[in-house]
């Protein structure tokens, strides 16, 4: 069964996936830095 996309072609879907995969990237980077970095300097001590 052929399914239409074209409805999702819209700039406020571009718009809206680019704002949810700007978050997460941002999330991942706060998390490194404040958690994994933190924990890989004090294992090394």
């Amino acid at each position: 069964m052929p399914v239409d996309t074209s409805q999702y072609e819209h700039p406020a879907w571009t718009s809206a996936l680019a704002t949810v995969g700007g978050y997460l990237l941002v999330l991942a980077l706060l998390f490194l830095a404040l958690f994994v970095l933190p924990w890989l300097l004090f294992a090394l001590l």
